[in-house]
């Protein structure tokens, strides 16, 4: 009929239409993509690393039931946020990230942590933790990826931040391309395993601090740790700087910024914050 054969004029130009729509739909999503692409790329990033381990050992014995030390995740991610900055939270081992369960009592249970515990976005990231071998493939990619690196503490550091090759030679990358490297409480252990380019311990030279030899004998673990911060920075021939014990105290060395305890870690965080602004 004459109703159907108009139909079929009308038929093709319809399907063009809708091809042209959704190739401008198409494109519109890539501009869109590629814009907060561009926005990402030139966001500040934080690589915030956090321990897997449940145990620490030293000469006479095992700590068990450790992990991450949760104020010094909250804090520095909150800090950090809090200035738009994009935050990555990875994990030596990736998946859920144990939280010593000291952290979660008493004096611990600082207003970062609160905001924490209540944080659906934060509940997702410790169950889910990026693990450091997924982020790049090589050091150089992640010095690319990242304007600093952040190790938090807790006694799980103890074990996994000083046989983590990966955690190593980032770190080590990270410190030659003259980018941020920062540590709090047993974060700094890490440290101690890592050396500069002409293989010197990377602390050398440098002015320091961490868990301090007072702090760990305070908490019993004295002979439950691989070695003990503080006289092993001495010993590499860097310059330690402690403050009483639990006191906020923060060090910056260039480009090397390292936290003493759990109370440092708002500090040590802003620190982070003052070298990117300043740069």
């Amino acid at each position: 009929s004459e109703m159907s054969r108009s139909h079929k004029h009308l038929a093709l130009p319809l399907s063009l239409l809708r091809i042209v729509w959704l190739l401008r739909l198409c494109e519109a999503f890539f501009q869109v993509s590629l814009a907060e692409l561009a926005i990402r790329r030139s966001m500040v990033r934080i690589a915030l690393i956090s321990t897997s381990a449940t145990t620490s050992a030293g000469p006479e014995g095992v700590h068990e039931g450790t992990g991450a030390w949760l104020e010094e995740i909250a804090a520095p991610y909150y800090i950090f946020r809090g200035k738009g900055w994009d935050v990555d939270l990875i994990s030596i081992s990736g998946g859920e990230i144990p939280i010593d369960g000291a952290s979660l009592q008493g004096d611990a249970v600082t207003d970062d942590v609160k905001r924490w515990l209540k944080d659906p976005t934060a509940k997702v990231l410790s169950t889910h933790s990026i693990g450091l071998d997924e982020v790049a493939p090589t050091p150089s990619e992640f010095v690319e990826s990242y304007d600093a690196i952040y190790m938090s503490g807790g006694h799980g550091a103890c074990t996994d931040y000083v046989t983590s090759g990966a955690l190593k030679t980032c770190i080590e990358a990270m410190y030659a391309a003259g980018k941020i490297v920062a540590a709090d409480c047993h974060g700094p252990i890490c440290l101690a395993v890592c050396n500069k380019a002409d293989d010197t311990p990377l602390v050398a030279g440098h002015e320091v601090t961490g868990f301090t030899d007072s702090e760990e004998a305070a908490v019993g673990l004295t002979g439950k740790v691989p070695f003990l911060i503080e006289a092993k920075f001495k010993e590499q021939g860097a310059n330690f700087h402690g403050a009483a014990d639990w006191q906020s105290n923060v060090v910056v060395s260039e480009n090397l910024i390292t936290g003493q305890n759990p109370g440092s870690s708002t500090a040590c965080a802003n620190a982070v914050v003052e070298k990117l602004t300043a740069a």
